[in-house]
């Protein structure tokens, strides 16, 4: 689907250091995917937001970049967020609360889905 030019792909700088330690068809399914990618590096609007989350408790400081990747997504004015992370992300009470710091800092609410989610399963 980013191939196909249905979506932008854009990832933090933090999951370039991720896939440091990913398997190897993750690391070449990125790097067939490079030339589509977009990689943001943190702002100060985002590492504010980012601290709002903290604050807030969604989660520990242990967990900082997780919630550096919503901060990212949202400052910078994504859509959605699509990730495999069900535990700090892909979260029920945890979206809740990341759109909730969002509407305190005056972002729009974010969008978070799984990747099976976003598989277009039309027949047509």
């Amino acid at each position: 689907m980013v191939r196909a030019g249905r979506f932008q792909l854009i990832i933090s700088s933090v999951v370039v250091l991720e896939l440091n330690n990913a398997p190897m068809q993750v690391k070449n399914l990125f790097a067939d995917l490079q030339e589509y990618m977009t990689i943001l590096d943190a702002d100060a609007a985002a590492l504010a937001l980012q601290r709002g989350y903290l604050d807030a408790g969604i989660v520990s400081p242990k967990w900082a970049d997780d919630a550096l990747h919503v901060a990212l997504a949202t400052t910078s004015q994504c859509d959605l967020i699509v990730s495999w992370n069900f535990k700090h992300i892909v979260n029920y009470r945890r979206m809740k609360l990341y759109c909730a710091i969002n509407d305190a800092y005056g972002y729009p609410p974010i969008e978070i889905y799984t990747p099976e989610e976003m598989l277009d399963n039309d027949e047509e």
